[in-house]
């Protein structure tokens, strides 16, 4: 019998490994498209005469109708599968991030006001994509490797970093910050191509093979969560209920409001990371535009590594204990608790220490940066897209918060020290979510509407 069952191991085709690439490579790519503002910023905000205030709202733009458009952008998925949601988004975003190359040929004051505009465009765009990197996960993977597929794919935000930050700051450095923004919207247009060329759902992948279909389903995997809606419609009937009823069910569950408090905590050290670390390296700590972004390369390849381990570990004790209260919460609480020696920047004079600090923070939040694993996990089958979406809304009004209150912080102290307390508090209550709100984490089930 174990002969017959290591034979069907070895038949088992790997179509999940290169999907999960994939959620990784276009990841890499969206984070270093909200990263190119954070890279062109300094030379921007000096040829077009911008004060820390401006630029705060300038950095913000994204966060405002990426937000705005999480639910949106769920119902999209829930309606119209995945695949090709994310297709479009990815390709639309990166037109968008190219158009912002051109905002240096208009006059100071149109400059700002296209510049926002058109941030707030890849916003818009980009809203559907986390929602369907968990979806994604959801179909194709089983409970048991959801955490380190959910973490891997959400570590391409280090990845990119580790990569396109030096690129860009080369390519700001000799050639101007205009160009950041042309070629990596032109990067992202091919990976658009390349993604609706090779990614389908468990049911539809030329590549999967039987034994990978069963070993998926059988896990827990949603398989059927992209099949046409016409094949489902019997299934789901029972069950039928708007999605507005769906969002007042998940938004008085006690579970999800602890998860939406603590990713919105999370995300304010990314987005701390994507707007105004390297100004902090540049204007604090006096390094040129071309040394930040190689500089921001160790903290943001800690926490890729961080991000990486905190998914495995987080499997390892699912696979031990069968708890996935404790396997989702010790990655997360410890990796926050981790997170904030970011504190200690402020009590540290050498570049070494600032940047080891640094990479020590980020290194934790990529630990605890689970909630991706964590909406696999809950979410409801038939709503899938729009509980992405929600968490992915409350998560990232730190996308508007974070960079708006440090640009105050700087312009009310000169400094970036009150700023590096407002990020290391943030871990502390992300920490405190999970710990005291969450409870046990288990698949939301929702109640029939009346």
């Amino acid at each position: 019998m174990s002969a017959v069952v290591s034979a069907a191991d070895v038949r088992r085709s790997r179509v999940r490994l290169f999907i999960v690439t994939m959620l990784f490579l276009v990841t890499t790519v969206n984070y270093a498209d909200r990263a190119t503002l954070s890279i062109a910023g300094p030379a921007l905000s000096k040829e077009l005469h911008l004060d820390p205030v401006a630029m705060g709202w300038i950095f913000s733009a994204f966060g405002w109708s990426y937000v705005v458009a999480q639910v949106p952008g769920g119902w999209l998925l829930d309606r119209y599968g995945s695949r090709l949601v994310y297709a479009f988004s990815i390709i639309v975003w990166s037109l968008f991030t190219m158009m912002q190359g051109w905002v240096g040929f208009l006059s100071a004051g149109a400059a700002i006001t296209v510049l926002f505009a058109l941030r707030l465009l890849v916003g818009v765009a980009e809203a559907p994509s986390f929602p369907a990197n968990a979806r994604i996960v959801a179909a194709w993977f089983p409970g048991n490797e959801r955490g380190t597929a959910s973490a891997f794919f959400n570590s391409g935000q280090y990845f990119a970093t580790v990569i396109f930050a030096p690129l860009m700051g080369w390519i700001a450095h000799d050639y101007g910050w205009r160009y950041v923004f042309f070629v990596m919207g032109g990067l992202g247009v091919i990976m658009g191509l390349v993604w609706i060329k090779t990614v389908y759902g468990p049911k539809e992948h030329p590549g999967i093979n039987e034994a990978e279909f069963d070993y998926i389903k059988e896990g827990g995997a949603l398989v059927d969560l992209d099949a046409p809606k016409d094949d489902l419609r019997h299934e789901r009937a029972p069950e039928a209920g708007s999605g507005w009823d769906h969002i007042r069910q998940l938004l008085s569950n006690r579970m999800m409001l602890g998860v939406y408090l603590g990713q919105y905590c999370i995300n304010t050290l990314t987005y701390f990371f994507l707007t105004w670390f390297p100004v902090y390296l540049v204007k604090e700590r006096g390094l040129s535009i071309l040394q930040a972004g190689f500089v921001a390369t160790l903290p943001a390849l800690c926490g890729f590594i961080g991000g990486v381990l905190g998914g495995i570990i987080s499997d390892a004790i699912l696979r031990k204990t069968g708890s996935l209260t404790m396997a989702r919460k010790i990655p997360i609480v410890g990796g926050m608790l981790l997170s904030m020696s970011i504190i200690a920047c402020n009590y540290v004079d050498g570049q070494a220490l600032v940047v080891g600090f640094m990479a020590l923070a980020f290194f934790g939040k990529g630990i605890g940066a689970l909630g991706w694993a964590v909406v696999s996990d809950t979410s409801p089958k038939e709503a899938g897209g729009v509980s992405g979406g929600l968490f992915n809304t409350f998560g990232n009004l730190s996308s508007i918060s974070t960079p708006i209150v440090i640009g105050y912080i700087l312009a009310a102290t000169g400094s970036f020290n009150g700023a590096l307390v407002f990020v290391g508090a943030n871990a502390l209550v992300a920490a405190f979510a999970y710990l005291v709100i969450v409870g046990k984490i288990e698949r939301v089930v929702l109640k029939r509407s009346s």
